[in-house]
């Protein structure tokens, strides 16, 4: 019951009541961000949700547009700003996904939309995180996030999809809170993207509807 009605309604509330009360907040970091980055303020990329289908994840912006002498852009690494490094170490820039989570393209708790390019080099077993919303924070973000191996993500993404209760949400969100303030488990740098670890190779398009084709 929960997972089928009561999970979504709490979505809007939780999400809704959040936009008002950090709204202020919204709007000295969007000011920032427009100042000190420039113009757009938000990050926007296209991410598989519930049942692979393709949604606009929103962030705040992190990094400049530096290219090289190429024409081409510089490395994360070097593009990120110190506004960029607060924003991120604080999950500050993940605010924006609330308004994700409003229009129902994510849920407060569920495994993290990842990139596209990654759906071919899902296991069958792994493929079962698209089962559900993805969201703003999930099993894996409060038990190491970015510091764990793809492996141990991914199985806890999995874990989560076959364990979902109410009780459970509420202990990662407010195990999330926690981890916020104490800033733990957070990785700036790099990390070694999926597809590059499993061998990349192949490829997904997207038709006008947003359904992945491999």
């Amino acid at each position: 019951m929960y997972r089928l009605y009561f999970k979504r309604l709490l979505d809007i509330i939780i999400s809704l009541i959040a936009l008002i009360i950090l709204s202020p907040l919204l709007l000295v970091l969007t000011i920032l961000v427009r100042n000190k980055l420039g113009s757009p303020v938000l990050f926007k990329q296209q991410r598989p949700g519930l049942n692979e289908k393709i949604f606009t994840l929103y962030k705040f912006r992190t990094m400049t547009d530096k290219k090289d002498e190429r024409g081409e852009l510089l490395p994360d690494e070097k593009r990120i700003t110190k506004l960029g490094c607060i924003l991120r170490s604080t999950s500050l820039d993940e605010l924006p996904e609330l308004i994700n989570v409003l229009k129902g393209d994510m849920s407060i708790v569920g495994p993290r939309p990842l990139r596209i390019r990654y759906l071919p080099y899902y296991t069958v077993r792994e493929k079962q995180r698209h089962m559900v919303r993805p969201g703003i924070t999930g099993l894996a973000q409060i038990n190491g996030r970015n510091c764990l191996n793809w492996d141990k993500r991914l199985n806890l993404d999995i874990e989560y999809i076959q364990s979902i209760t109410f009780l459970v949400d509420v202990k990662i969100i407010l195990n999330t809170i926690l981890k916020v303030i104490k800033r733990e488990n957070i990785q700036i740098g790099a990390v070694k993207d999926f597809d590059v670890e499993r061998g990349a190779k192949q490829t997904v398009q997207i038709d006008t509807e947003g359904t992945v084709k491999y």
